[in-house]
């Protein structure tokens, strides 16, 4: 989308205050308008604009699919938690400061290929190292009021003609719609106001994710607030609670990650068939072949995992072990809505794959209650799921007890694996292993699959991995 409309807006206030304002007012006081939208420079930025890469971004986009204004409502509902978190800390300016990642070398002078923190990428789309996000509260005004800066790397046309371009601070602004950008140089002139007693400075102290700027600014700056006892306070658990309910324009995002990964699975399975080289799949005809991937799609990623015989057929061993698998996990498919959580769905994944162990004589119906998890966990050692979104395993610090809500995205990924020198379970399931895992968003009603399109059951794997070129 490249705007949320007007009406949505002035809805979602209404819906946070609990009363009705114009939509201008709304606009103003809640700081969730970007700045007046400036024209993108003619030239190159240091990532795709609406001008270089029209057919990826439209006009008042900042990452495919996410307009300014999302990312500014983003800002705007961080503001509001500090609001809430400050609670008692009347007459204090606040300042949130988020880091880029830095640039990472392979060797000497070769980097790896670029990935933003997510976090600092959440609320603002701004993809260059070496940067700093500050959101500063607005002396006279209440929170969530406030006005958002970046400070970017200067332009600078010797290193641009080997690292590529940047987009300096006018292109950061037209392109972000934050309020102002500096050169990063500019940046010791902030924290240089930010020593006294007056300013709340939130800031991820135990994580830092950029070492040279967290040495040159933050360190010193933490270490003034300590012996000033005005200690730093932490934001990253703040920014993961945003986080964890995505949008709909981000659930869209990783309705394509879902399609194109389940594409790229069909192929797969239709190019490992036997007899392959072993430079492309090491895998003997017989085997299954377990594939646990994703992709990466406009900051937003997928994570499915399905399992394969190699020679197109499933062995009858093969077989039994696979539908348990499959019957388990449409049963936590089932569960995945609003007041359950990931660990009462793994709590049932780990009953169920007892049963079926008991059933396919894995397991002894005579085992005891008090050893019954330990054995199921021996034949799975892994949850159920984790959350999904920017990262594969997203917002790591939210407790899988928490009660899921519409707007979280999760996976749900149960196996069984037999070991291969396991004297226990009947020789035709030894040397097994079998995970199933699709993504899942949270609605009100039945769950969403967003891997949908990559089939799982016997009789369509079979036909994809036996069809002919």
């Amino acid at each position: 989308m490249s705007r949320l409309p007007a009406r949505r807006l002035v809805a979602a206030v209404r819906g946070w205050r609990g009363f009705s304002v114009c939509k201008s007012c709304a606009l103003r006081r809640f700081s969730i308008q970007p700045a007046q939208q400036k024209k993108i420079p003619n030239r190159y930025l240091g990532q795709p604009s609406p001008f270089t890469h029209p057919h990826l971004l439209k006009p008042g986009e900042v990452t495919p699919g996410l307009s300014q204004v999302e990312y500014a409502l983003r800002r705007h509902k961080l503001m509001a938690l500090i609001q809430k978190e400050a609670h008692g800390w009347d007459g204090l300016d606040h300042t949130v400061i988020l880091l880029s990642n830095p640039t990472y070398y392979m060797s000497n002078d070769i980097p790896y290929v670029f990935h933003q923190d997510t976090n600092f990428l959440y609320l603002c789309g701004f993809q260059e190292p070496d940067s700093i996000l500050v959101l500063q509260s607005i002396p006279g005004k209440a929170l969530p009021s406030h006005k958002s800066i970046l400070f970017v790397p200067r332009r600078d046309p010797s290193r641009e003609l080997w690292d590529g371009p940047r987009s300096g601070t006018d292109g950061a602004i037209a392109l972000t719609g934050v309020d102002e950008a500096y050169t990063i140089e500019e940046f010791r002139h902030l924290v240089a106001k930010l020593k006294g007693e007056s300013n709340i400075v939130w800031y991820d102290l135990t994580k830092p994710v950029h070492t040279e700027l967290h040495s040159d600014y933050m360190q010193p700056l933490a270490e003034i607030k300590a012996r000033n006892k005005n200690h730093i306070q932490g934001i990253r658990h703040l920014v993961q609670n945003l986080r964890l309910i995505k949008s709909p324009a981000e659930i869209e995002r990783m309705k394509i990650a879902g399609r194109v990964t389940a594409e790229a699975f069909i192929e797969t399975m239709f190019a490992s068939k036997s007899p392959v080289d072993e430079a492309f799949l090491y895998a003997k005809d017989g085997e299954l072949v377990l594939l646990d991937g994703g992709c990466e799609s406009s900051c937003y990623v997928s994570d499915i995992t399905r399992t394969w015989p190699v020679n197109g057929r499933f062995t009858k061993p093969q077989a039994e072990l696979y539908q348990a698998v499959l019957d388990i996990q449409k049963s936590c498919l089932s569960l995945c809505s609003p007041g359950m959580s990931l660990e009462n769905i793994y709590s049932l994944m780990l009953s169920l794959i007892g049963q079926k162990l008991k059933e396919l004589g894995i397991l002894k119906n005579s085992i005891t209650e008090s050893h019954f998890f330990k054995a199921v966990r021996k034949y799975c050692p892994h949850h159920v799921g984790h959350y999904l979104g920017m990262d594969v395993h997203d917002t790591p610090d939210i407790s899988r007890s928490l009660p899921l809500q519409p707007g979280m995205v999760i996976t749900i990924e149960p196996g069984i694996y037999i070991p291969e020198d396991d004297v226990s379970a009947p020789e035709r399931f030894r040397g097994i292993g079998v995970r199933i895992e699709d993504d899942v968003v949270i609605t009100e009603d039945a769950p969403l699959i967003l891997s949908a399109d990559c089939p799982k059951e016997i009789y369509h794997m079979e036909q994809i991995c036996g069809r002919s070129s």
